[in-house]
């Protein structure tokens, strides 16, 4: 039967073509050559591997598991341990990255086991290392994380092993990063990266080094980086048309660099591109990353009903839908239940980069809800972090947030320095809906300061950047204020306020909850929440930041 499928006579022709085919990077051609040729006789060991690579590298995970056990096995026979070794260490990682702990232990025992036959060093006994790595930084224990990384990179380096090389160094640098080192972790990844774009290394290992060093970039705000190295995986990507398992993740990268340069159209469509891989190469992080980014640009864009359904989407492949979710049940007026969702995101989180992710949603989600305090206690964790940390972005967040709370307090004189910082430090990284959302601050500083001039040209500025972005929730909280943005006229023609709702809104816009209005009036908290409720119909607004904008534009307070 294997005849029938290939004449002996084009066996040796099929086999030149398959090579040809890998060295090529043609991975597709190679896979589908040497599968053909496997069912005409057995593959060589040499020929195993080609094909296991190029299934794996075009997304096909059995015939990877396949090919891969019977080099494993041939190697195994022939006694060449390293070898079989490094097979077994393979089939441990992709196991491991596909969540089948179990099997993955297994291979790792065996590869382990393998490579310690050996007489003499071998490149192998540093690879089995790197799992163990890999559990020190599952379990937080970073410092571990990176030493084990670093056993593994002098044994590479001993043995002149350039993957090995590059991999413990990317390992080491994601470490460091973790510890707070970012600037040393930065450097190092950067090393494994230089490697990476200078082709030094084999197809995976390429491209595991770029995903994960700009997956690293992103954890620590180094968005120049990660643009540039972006870039150059995009580039390596476009090169092999025929890739499969890198692009994905690619594409996620040029979503989100694409949303913070404010290209939302484009964000969407890599997005969709990412989430929309066929069954067989469909990466599942990747495609809940994918997910969240597509229902950021819809929250961004007042597209509700969408940015619902994929954030949804990706909580069901496995992405945390926070902090956009809460975002957007704050911007659709639920303010408790925003407040409930990033209080629980940011209790749930450990470790100072994985808390800045949820810090700055969490400071204007309780500056929104009028919780000043709690607000204040979270920009002074976050300016801590950024203080330890390093990096320009991280101090421009960090500013960011404390300008918000010093706008928020009604200390407007004190706000300016922040704000203005963090404004030059997004505008030359070309992010111009957050340097937009600066600007707003800026314009209520100004105006409470009473320069008009000044807040005029930073709302105008402001104004221009969301309606090129298409940014309606933030044109229509916008337009409010500026709509009544008139002489003062008294209180009964100018809102319909009642004395009493009157008096509430300018508790509200001194920034106590509801609670507190309460216990300062002498009434019960859910008179309140209907005084509230009343003056945000009256004064056809949906939160108390927005109330709090129109009680000052108009001189209530």
């Amino acid at each position: 039967m294997a005849s029938e499928l290939l004449p002996p006579e084009e066996i040796d022709t099929t086999r030149e073509r398959g090579r040809t085919a890998y060295l090529r990077r043609e991975w597709q051609d190679a896979y589908e050559t040497f599968s053909t040729l496997d069912g005409a006789e057995p593959l060589e060991p040499e020929d195993l591997e080609r094909l296991a690579w190029s299934a794996l590298l075009t997304g096909r995970d059995d015939p990877f598991f396949g090919a891969a056990e019977r080099a494993h096995q041939a190697y195994v026979a022939s006694e060449q341990n390293a070898r079989a070794a490094r097979w077994a260490f393979w089939m441990c990682f992709r196991a491991y990255a596909m969540g089948e702990v179990a099997r993955a232990g297994a291979w790792h025992a065996r590869a382990e086991r393998l490579a310690h036959l050996s007489d003499c060093e071998c490149a192998e006994q540093g690879w089995v290392l790197l799992p163990k790595s890999h559990r020190h930084t599952a379990a937080q224990e970073y410092q571990e994380a990176y030493e084990v990384a670093g056993r593994a990179l002098q044994i590479g380096e001993r043995c002149k092993d350039r993957d090995l090389v590059a991999f413990a160094r990317t390992m080491q640098g994601r470490s460091l990063v973790r510890l707070g080192k970012v600037e040393s972790g930065l450097s190092l990844m950067d090393e494994g990266m230089l490697a990476a774009a200078s082709g030094e290394l084999s197809p995976l290992i390429t491209g595991l080094v770029y995903c994960s060093l700009i997956a690293g970039c992103h954890q620590v705000y180094a968005y120049d980086r990660a643009r540039e190295w972006t870039s150059a995986l995009s580039r390596w990507c476009d090169a092999q048309p025929q890739l499969v398992t890198f692009t994905g993740t690619c594409q996620v990268h040029r979503a989100q660099l694409l949303q913070l340069g404010g290209s939302w159209a484009e964000a969407i469509v890599e997005a969709r591109r990412a989430a929309a891989a066929p069954g067989h190469t469909k990466d599942p992080t990747a495609t809940a990353e994918a997910l969240y980014q597509e229902a950021e640009v819809y929250r961004l864009r007042g597209d509700y009903e969408q940015a619902e359904a994929a954030y949804r989407s990706a909580s069901e492949f496995g992405s945390d839908p926070q902090p956009g979710l809460a975002l957007l049940r704050l911007a659709q007026g639920r303010v408790d239940l925003a407040v409930q969702a990033v209080r629980r995101a940011l209790d749930a989180s450990s470790g100072s980069m994985r808390r800045v992710r949820y810090l700055p949603a969490y400071i204007e989600i309780m500056l929104a809800a009028g919780d000043v305090a709690a607000a204040q206690s979270g920009c002074e964790e976050l300016t801590r972090i950024a203080s330890e940390s390093g990096g320009e972005v991280l101090n421009a967040i960090a500013s960011h947030a404390y300008g918000s709370v010093l706008v928020g307090a009604k200390k407007a004189s004190a706000a300016l320095e922040p704000l203005r910082a963090a404004l030059a430090v997004w505008q030359k990284l070309d992010a111009p809906y957050i340097a937009a959302r600066v600007r707003l601050l800026l314009a209520r500083a100004c105006r409470e300061l009473g320069d008009l001039d000044g807040a005029a040209l930073e709302r105008d500025a402001a104004r221009a950047i969301f309606e090129r972005l298409g940014a309606g929730p933030d044109l229509s909280a916008l337009s409010e204020p500026a709509a009544r943005a008139q002489p003062a006229k008294p209180a009964t023609t100018q809102h319909n306020l009642s004395p009493r709702e009157l008096e509430v809104l300018r508790l509200v816009a001194a920034g106590k909850t509801n609670k507190q209005v309460a216990r300062d009036l002498g009434v019960s908290e859910k008179t309140i929440d209907r005084h509230v409720s009343n003056i945000f119909g009256k004064l056809e607004v949906s939160s108390r930041s927005a109330a709090t904008a129109y009680a000052y534009e108009n001189g209530l307070v």
